[in-house]
């Protein structure tokens, strides 16, 4: 068995989260598994499903102290030779993890470009300063996204030897769903209305206070629609706030983590991300799956868009100029689109299994 340990924030409902558990689910855990290295002390929603599958979970001291970050990894590998492959998720940080492993003799860093801009924090200029050092440390360049990838590794880099990972999905989990549309809609008592709808951690970088100015006046001009968030995250009582203002607040849900968001993109009638950056958000390829129409922000790549229901807006222009673009959607059946994201490869079933061989190539490059 290979065991592959994935530098992470913590295994919360996040989109990175999301995806490698997708990935995790459908290996052959008798050939490959993961565990998972929390840079975070907070448990994640994942932790007992990953105990359950066999993997482990390993709390560094975080990113304050490099010091001490690489001796807690230097103790780790010591302890667990087994690891021979580590693959880092971190964005810029992810170079604490890489240069740890490098420190160790780890022979195969998998670096994984999930973004297209430095996210906003704390320690967004230091961030700034690590992202060039990250390609000098991989040993191998793997991305979401072309545009993540050129962003985290430059053009050079990626147009060499790099690997291309969807952000995959069950593809039928998320095929529109009659009856679930009508047991949440009784269940919320949201009758008809017309449901904008919203899947994402509530975060700067994801620009949600827009969804809710556009929505202000998508409400104004059609007071039969209603507003659905799915999520949680630091700014979300900024933005029940910013809803009471607005004054709309009997027109928005917040529904916090869904343990079944594949079913909520059956209840929606319209997808919005208003994203300031995204690597490939795995969301909307979801609600590409629901066949959903979505309206995204132009400054999501252009990549996301593998069915004809992709719309981008610019999140220069004016709320009531997206309001007016989602409320002139003419009403059609939801049909199955499973045939598109299959080709596209974004078929859980097949990149995980292209993963796995990927993973297995690596492991047999290091025993010759």
């Amino acid at each position: 068995m290979i065991r592959i340990l994935h530098s992470v924030s913590n295994m919360d409902r996040g989109g990175i989260e999301t995806m490698l558990m997708n990935f995790y689910r459908h290996m052959d855990h008798e050939v490959v598994q993961f565990d998972f290295l929390a840079n975070k002390p907070d448990p994640g929603d994942y932790d007992d499903e990953i105990r359950s599958l066999g993997g482990r979970l390993f709390v560094s001291p975080g990113f304050m102290s490099y010091r001490k970050y690489l001796a807690y990894m230097t103790d780790l590998f010591k302890s667990h030779p087994e690891y021979q492959i580590i693959h880092t998720h971190n964005g810029a940080l992810m170079l604490y993890a890489l240069l740890s492993a490098k420190k160790n003799e780890i022979p195969v860093r998998i670096a994984h470009a999930h973004a297209t801009a430095v996210p906003f924090g704390l320690k967004n200029e230091f961030k700034k300063l690590m992202r060039p050092m990250i390609k000098y440390v991989a040993t191998d360049y793997w991305g979401c996204s072309d545009a993540a990838g050129k962003f985290y590794f430059s053009e050079k880099r990626w147009s060499g030897a790099h690997q291309l990972i969807h952000n995959a999905i069950h593809v039928d989990d998320f095929a529109f769903n009659a009856a679930a549309r009508s047991a949440i809609r009784e269940q919320y008592d949201f009758g008809d209305q017309f449901i904008l709808g919203h899947v994402g951690r509530l975060t700067p970088q994801k620009n949600q206070k827009m969804i809710l100015e556009i929505f202000a006046r998508m409400h104004q001009l059609s007071p039969n629609t209603h507003l659905v968030m799915v999520g949680t995250g630091e700014l979300e009582q900024m933005m029940k706030s910013y809803t009471q203002e607005l004054g709309i607040s009997d027109a928005v849900t917040y529904t916090g983590v869904q343990t079944n968001v594949h079913e909520w993109y059956s209840v929606f009638d319209a997808f919005i991300m208003t994203s300031i950056n995204e690597g490939l958000p795995v969301v909307a390829v979801e609600a590409q799956a629901a066949d959903l129409p979505c309206f995204l922000s132009s400054s999501i790549t252009s990549e996301v868009k593998v069915t004809d229901n992709v719309r981008f807006l610019d999140i220069h222009d004016d709320p009531a100029q997206w309001a007016q673009s989602i409320l002139a959607l003419p009403p059609k059946p939801r049909e199955s689109r499973a045939a598109d994201l299959q080709k596209a490869g974004y078929d859980i079933r097949y990149e995980a299994q292209r993963m796995q061989n990927l993973y297995m190539s690596l492991y047999s490059g290091i025993q010759k």
